[in-house]
């Protein structure tokens, strides 16, 4: 069991154990320590979201990285793929993302990225977790090895170059009408500008970040703030970012919201319609709607399940040959171009599918009927619901209601102190009957 590390990277309340200064400054020295191996100059990248707690751990682990004598290459605000893909790009030993991802502005995290671009393993983890519980002070080089720090000025050109090349050379977006959200958060400088530079005209949104506001009434995990601006301005098309911008959701023309299950639907089609999928199929995870399964088998194509967390479904690609994988969520992968999810590459995606096929956002972005899910979230403050009799025998009861006609997913987050009760089927009424007999047993036993 992880003590530190939950589904991705380490998240908690700003200024509150495990997300304090002192912590950060472990974390820097166990990470340095940890990615240290041969004689050369170590580096280290280090991004951020625009949270004001930022400010606080992003100091606190340049003083732990440059402790154990590696540089730190700082980018400032920058999307989480990003930092994932300029930490191959400058030939770095390890990237770090300061960002809670999709959670209000008192949350932080701390996540890394190997050499490689990808996220650590659960063993370097667990490594990383041994070295800050140890004597870090006994491990510390002369003081003529330690480290230097320097702002990174050209890391935002850099990577909305990257994005603007993952489209066709010859393709542009003029004559699309686009409104962006940047959440307040990591993308709302080079979002804008990327879809700005391949010719869209541009509306933004949540591009103002004070510290306070990320996510507040915006991203992806708010679009009705979207939906009304793509209505008011009659645009083609709303992005929604989240706070760190490796997710992304889609408004249509009418405002209605495109979750990533049709986006990756409609991804996989066009791939596989182009011969660009590496195998016959996509991967999700567990809380993936059916109805994407059944709109893929009738491709010919299989969806792979992983269980939640998009570091997950990168592994399966890596093992099992996919390109093409994310989450229900909007967290979507494209390995031809991204070690992790990326909202803006994304986007750019299925926006080539609309300039190809003509057709409006919500002919393009339909691709299947989903079947009735309900999910609910149940705090409990403390203890192991789940291990339970009570909450067992609701789980075995729901899932035998179901059948085979539906799924029952139950699982504790990885990020907060909640259980969640997801359950989907063709009857709409049993579906919610049983989330709610078993969200029920739940908190009475949380309770």
């Amino acid at each position: 069991m992880r003590k530190y590390f939950g589904t991705d990277g380490i998240r908690g309340r700003a200024n509150v154990a495990p997300m304090t200064a002192e912590m950060a400054l472990k974390v820097g020295m166990a990470a340095g320590l940890t990615f240290k191996n041969g004689g050369h100059k170590h580096r280290v990248v280090i991004g951020k979201d625009t949270r004001l707690s930022g400010y606080t751990l992003e100091n606190a682990l340049v003083a732990g990285f440059t402790s154990v004598g590696m540089d730190v290459f700082l980018l400032g605000p920058m999307p989480t793929p990003a930092v994932a893909m300029l930490t191959r790009s400058l030939r770095c030993d390890v990237g770090v993302m300061i960002s809670a991802s999709h959670n209000p502005f008192q949350d932080n995290g701390i996540k890394f990225f190997g050499p490689d671009g990808f996220k650590l393993s659960d063993a370097m983890e667990l490594q990383i977790e041994d070295l800050i519980d140890s004597d870090l002070a006994s491990s510390l080089p002369d003081a003529s090895e330690l480290g230097r720090a320097k702002r990174i000025d050209s890391a935002q050109h850099r990577y909305v170059e990257f994005a603007k090349r993952t489209l066709p050379r010859d393709m542009n977006l003029e004559g699309l009408r686009v409104v962006i959200d940047c959440a307040n958060g990591a993308a709302y400088k080079v979002a804008p500008e990327a879809l700005w530079e391949l010719g869209a005209e541009v509306i933004t949104l949540g591009v103002s970040p004070d510290g306070t506001n990320i996510n507040k009434e915006c991203g992806s995990t708010y679009p009705d703030t979207l939906s009304r601006k793509v209505q008011e301005v009659r645009a083609d098309i709303g992005i929604a970012l989240d706070g760190d911008a490796d997710r992304v959701i889609i408004v249509d023309e009418n405002g209605t919201v495109v979750d990533g299950d049709q986006l990756m639907a409609v991804i996989a089609q066009s791939w596989q319609a182009s011969e660009r999928l590496s195998a016959k199929g996509i991967v999700a995870t567990v809380m993936s709607n059916l109805g994407l399964e059944r709109y893929l088998g009738g491709l010919g194509l299989e969806l792979a399940r992983t269980k939640v967390g998009d570091r997950y479904v990168v592994e399966h690609m890596r093992s099992h040959g996919f390109n093409v994988g994310g989450e229900q969520s909007g967290h979507i992968v494209l390995s031809d171009f991204t070690t992790t999810g990326d909202g803006l590459i994304a986007a750019l995606q299925v926006l080539a599918c609309i300039k190809d096929q003509d057709k409006p956002v919500s002919e393009v972005c339909k691709r299947f009927d989903p079947v009735p899910q309900i999910l609910k979230n149940v705090r409990y403050n403390g203890g192991a619901p789940l291990e339970r009799d009570d909450v067992k025998s609701a789980i075995l009861d729901g899932e035998a209601s179901l059948g085979k006609q539906g799924r029952l997913v139950i699982r504790a987050s990885g990020t907060e102190p909640l259980i969640r009760v997801m359950a989907e089927g063709d009857d709409a009424a049993l579906v919610r009957k049983v989330v709610d007999q078993i969200s029920s047993v739940v908190a009475h036993s949380a309770a």
